[in-house]
């Protein structure tokens, strides 16, 4: 349990990094002062918020729509230990049935405070961008199964990813934001129009930009320039140079910004494992050199399914990969998830809030995390 922590380089909610001293009581953060109190542990490390990962399907073996809250617990665990010290628990594509009880089972693990919050992944999405869903559950997001799902999750559902152009798309759109569940734009095959449309309706996040969408053309323009100008949208990207290359993620914070950019992992059960054949949902997977991709019965590779990113290491790739400041990284992997999604208790070191830190060298390197006071 630390008591007070100090380092030259602490960063606040607008990534600007300064000496400052860190006071934690009961867990909390009860005091940021400028400078270095002298009775202070003082390290070397840059001290970030603990990162926020909002977008993440399972880990260490283990998925979180696996019946046994076991499992989820140790991808929890895992990914905690990787600095995601708040974390959302994503499902994958099932039958809404199943899905009701995936959300039973995981509401649980919010109550318990393990995890924050809920994401659905589908089965609203594009068949012809579906990725790693299977293709026979998808389905429209009619009244009946939207109004099941709210009523299911109640205030533990934050974000259900939507395919707008499918039957009932924008309808669903407004209904999931009316009830105070994040629509988030993803696995579609939507153009500009309908983006902002989607986006009119209530629409404010991007399922892994570029990812399981239109390319940018410069006739068809498709989802990606609307959303990333559009500032009433967070963009989530996935940084684990297999989804996006560095020229991309360059080009996204630069126009987007970091208080519009979200890192998220999309990690699967794969993730702090070995190369290997796992499950993601009902579609098998093949990870080769720690890239996920979908296994054909003739054991040829697919699609892209999901990562075996963590949030530390994505930290670290935009930093010394791709060229981001450090203290510019942490808002993206902190403070602006965190922010969309209403978390006011994380997200920044702010007096008040969850003593939950991610210590990094100079490079974005994870050192240390601590989270509630605690090192981990």
């Amino acid at each position: 349990m630390i008591t007070r922590i100090a380092s030259h380089h602490v960063v606040d909610r607008d990534g600007r990094d300064s000496p400052a001293t860190i006071t934690v009581e009961a867990g909390r953060i009860s005091d940021v002062s400028e400078g270095i109190e002298p009775k202070a542990e003082l390290v070397d490390e840059w001290i970030l918020p603990g990162y926020v990962d909002t977008h993440c399907h399972g880990g260490a073996g283990a998925d979180f729509t696996d019946p046994d809250s076991k499992a989820a617990l140790r991808a929890v665990h895992y990914h905690r230990s990787q600095g995601s010290t708040t974390l959302f628990a994503s499902t994958v594509t099932a039958a809404i049935d199943d899905v009701v009880t995936q959300i039973e089972r995981l509401r649980r693990l919010v109550d318990l405070d393990e995890i924050a919050g809920i994401h659905l992944e589908g089965p609203f999405l594009a068949e012809s961008r579906k990725g790693a869903h299977a293709v026979e559950l998808l389905c429209d997001p009619d009244p009946a199964s939207v109004d099941r799902l709210i009523e299911a999750g109640g205030s533990a559902l934050k974000m259900v990813t939507i395919a707008p152009e499918r039957a009932h798309g924008l309808e669903a759109v407004a209904t999931f934001s009316n009830a105070g569940v994040h629509a988030a734009i993803g696995h579609t095959e939507c153009d500009n129009t309908t983006a902002s449309a989607a986006v009119d309706a209530g629409a404010d996040v991007v399922t892994h930009l570029f990812n399981a969408m239109p390319s940018i053309h410069h006739r068809k323009p498709g989802p990606v320039p609307p959303m990333l100008t559009d500032s009433r949208v967070v963009c989530e990207l996935i940084c684990d140079g297999v989804h996006l290359a560095p020229d991309v993620i360059r080009m996204a914070m630069s126009t987007a910004c970091p208080k519009r950019i979200a890192l998220v992992t999309d990690a699967m059960s794969a993730t702090g494992q070995p190369d290997g054949d796992y499950i993601l949902g009902s579609l098998p997977v093949k990870v080769v050199d720690g890239r996920a991709r979908l296994l054909a019965a003739d054991g040829s590779l697919g699609a892209i399914a999901g990562s075996t990113l963590t949030m530390g290491r994505a930290v670290e790739f935009v930093t010394s990969v791709v060229g981001v400041p450090l203290g510019r990284v942490a808002v993206v992997a902190a403070t602006t998830p965190a922010r969309i999604h209403g978390l006011d208790e994380v997200g920044a070191i702010e007096e008040g809030r969850w003593a939950d830190l991610c210590l990094t060298d100079a490079r974005g390197h994870l050192v240390r995390v601590v989270r509630r006071g605690e090192t981990i």
